[in-house]
């Protein structure tokens, strides 16, 4: 398995991973909700949301000026620095970090961009072990579904339209989300991935993500490990009925 940096923090790290149309982000918004119901400090963290480089991705992109390597370099600043700046100190002060997207997302992304998966895996070490790592498993078919028929256009990256896959935008995506799904499935067992059925209901979705949190994080949170809003300890109520 990959050796990541293990999570010594009272805090815990919850991510969801996935395919673009997988669904993950909704539920990972709906598990959030529904642990801040419990009294619990829980913070969130997109994947290329870091401020320090915003700029600099936003203009290689606009100017399609990245090779798979600086690509991959520059997502993984970005990640360092919410990493560094962001997710270790709530870590710290023992609040649950739900994280769309983390450092599994570039070894599915990059290698399929033509990147070492050997040089990937290590410069992203630095990364802290999730607690629980989620992987939305959906069929391609269904994930293009909801993503061509809720969009009016698709970037040239978010495509893959840099690798000339395809001519057509659409063809293009379709033939690169499917090298991300098979990295994906192919990592799955060795990253230790809590499999979700993303064809499912949302509500089916979710109450297996809670059933899977209680199970995982109870007795932390009962032991007062996990940082809570009003100052108290207290366990998860027994349920995981979606409202």
């Amino acid at each position: 398995m990959t050796q990541l940096t293990p999570n010594r923090f009272k805090g815990k790290l919850i991510i969801v991973e996935g395919i673009d149309g997988s669904g993950k982000s909704t539920q990972l918004a709906l598990l959030a909700q529904w642990l801040r119901s419990q009294g619990l400090a829980v913070a969130f963290s997109e994947w290329n949301s870091s401020p320090l480089v915003s700029e600099t991705t936003r203009r290689g992109k606009k100017k399609m000026m990245f090779t798979p390597t600086t690509f991959s370099l520059i997502h993984a600043t970005d990640f360092a620095d919410r990493q560094e700046r962001y997710i270790i100190p709530l870590l710290k002060a023992g609040a649950i970090v739900c994280a769309d997207r983390f450092a599994y997302t570039a070894f599915a992304r990059d290698v399929v961009r033509g990147v070492s998966p050997r040089w990937v895996r290590n410069l992203y070490r630095f990364a802290i072990q999730p607690n629980l790592a989620f992987y939305f498993r959906v069929p391609l078919e269904v994930a293009l579904g909801r993503i061509l028929g809720g969009r009016d256009s698709i970037k040239y990256y978010e495509a893959g339209m840099d690798l000339n896959l395809a001519k057509r935008e659409e063809e293009s995506f379709r033939i690169f989300q499917g090298r991300i799904l098979e990295q994906y499935d192919a990592m799955a067992e060795e990253m230790g991935f809590h499999i979700i059925d993303a064809s499912g209901s949302i509500e089916e979705q979710q109450a297996q993500m809670r059933r899977i949190v209680m199970e995982r994080l109870g007795d932390a949170v009962a032991s007062g490990q996990i940082l809570n809003q009003e100052g108290t300890t207290h366990a998860f109520e027994a349920t995981t009925t979606v409202l």
